[in-house]
């Protein structure tokens, strides 16, 4: 298959009055997608959260999140059951939930089959507010998602600004990266979507970005959302003239699609203009040494 067709969703975050107004939205989603013929599609993160909405919003955040990690397998279960239902990949943006090892608690990003089946990214690097206000611990493995037409990784909203998880991905084979993000001001969405197009380019890669927006000014830490889902391509030729193939409009809830042509990766990392994934493989060696030159002033 040399082309898929892939969705980012920009998930409006709402109050909800029962678990079933959140499982309606997610399944109204899908269904969407699916018309459009889509074959993936990507949740941001933290998007569950908007189930703190059910209970008691006056609690320390703290407690709050290890309740929602409570339905961990409740939300497990609706995902399962709208990927089976809708035969589509669904990269569903995250939720915290405990480690199956160290019983911690983890953001975790589950990558669903079209059979319902599943496994899990979990973030790797916390930003000041999930370790020091959500009490979350990172994750400790990373892991490459392979399918009958391509490989591909994850890379939760903070993990995309660490290059080296997208450039190791790339060079196992990835033809894409999915960035899901919960970004509370137009800074930190910056931060994600820049870093996102430069591992498009570093490693001739597309990138789906799926963002949080919509706001619940009850809940600390989603308060406030800014996001704008985009689909990232290389800077060549064969790509779109300013690397980005679609973007959403700035915090409404939308839903990008994009055709990704696997082919156009391969090729660019064989006969691209320029080839900076497999010309990466020198860069460790040329700073095995380092010159360190004085100037006067």
């Amino acid at each position: 298959m040399d082309s898929i067709r892939v969705a980012s969703l920009q998930y409006y975050i709402r109050p909800v009055r029962s678990y079933n107004d959140f499982s309606m939205q997610v399944n109204a989603l899908a269904e969407t997608a699916k018309d459009y013929r889509v074959k993936l599609t990507v949740f941001p993160e933290y998007f569950t959260t908007q189930l703190l909405t059910l209970g008691d919003v006056t609690r320390p955040i703290a407690d709050q999140i290890r309740e929602l990690a409570q339905q961990e397998e409740r939300i497990i279960e609706t995902m399962a059951e709208v990927a089976q239902k809708h035969k589509m990949i669904i990269v569903a943006g995250t939720l915290p939930g405990l480690d199956p090892e160290t019983k911690k608690l983890v953001n975790k990003c589950y990558v669903f089959s079209a059979d319902g089946s599943y496994n899990a990214q979990d973030k790797l690097h916390m930003t000041r507010f999930e370790k020091d206000e959500w009490l979350i611990e990172p994750g400790s493995r990373f892991r490459i998602f392979e399918t009958s037409f391509a490989k591909f990784a994850v890379a939760i909203c903070y993990d995309v600004e660490f290059p080296e998880l997208a450039r190791v991905a790339g060079r196992m084979g990835a033809q894409f990266l999915v960035v899901p993000s919960c970004t509370d001001d137009r800074q930190g969405f910056l931060r994600v979507r820049y870093c996102s197009q430069a591992r498009a380019i570093e490693n001739q890669m597309y990138v789906i970005h799926s963002p949080l927006v919509g706001s619940l000014p009850m809940v600390p830490a989603v308060s406030l959302n800014y996001g704008q889902a985009a689909i990232y391509t290389p800077s060549d030729f064969a790509f779109s003239r300013d690397g980005i193939m679609a973007e959403g409009p700035v915090n409404q809830e939308s839903m990008v699609i994009g055709d990704l042509n696997l082919r156009l990766i391969d090729e660019s990392r064989e006969y691209g203009t320029v080839l900076p994934l497999r010309d990466s493989q020198s860069t460790a060696e040329l700073l095995r040494v380092v010159d360190h030159v004085e100037l006067t002033d």
